[in-house]
């Protein structure tokens, strides 16, 4: 299965290393496109008038896994994946594993922001 992996702590996090090589030794081709920093708090913000800049990460993941630190949102890191880094739409992207607690609060959302929502 063709899996893109991007999370909010960062590419340096240890979550997203376990899930990500974990799934390629399990044969899963794997891509990850993560912050190049911890973003918390930031998922669905998007970066609008600076550029955002991908660089080639190596040796933390397994050998088969292509990964890429962005220097935008979490968002902003699936957007990047899906429109310019991969060659071929991923059968799912995942998030994750968190490092910590996730905090986030469950609220309702109108379906008029949710039809704007494009990841």
């Amino acid at each position: 299965m063709k899996l893109l992996i991007s999370n909010d702590d960062g590419i340096y996090a240890l979550g997203v290393r376990s899930l990500a090589n974990g799934l390629a030794e399990a044969g899963h081709d794997v891509t990850v496109v993560c912050p190049d920093r911890e973003r918390s708090a930031t998922g669905h913000g998007l970066t609008l008038h600076q550029p955002i800049r991908a660089e080639i990460v190596e040796s933390i993941f397994h050998p088969t896994i292509k990964a890429w630190a962005c220097s935008g949102t979490p968002s902003d890191c699936v957007k990047l994946a899906l429109w310019a880094l991969l060659d071929s739409p991923p059968d799912f992207v995942l998030s994750g594993i968190n490092q910590g607690a996730n905090l986030v609060q469950i609220f309702c959302i109108p379906v008029q922001c949710q039809r704007r929502w494009k990841v």
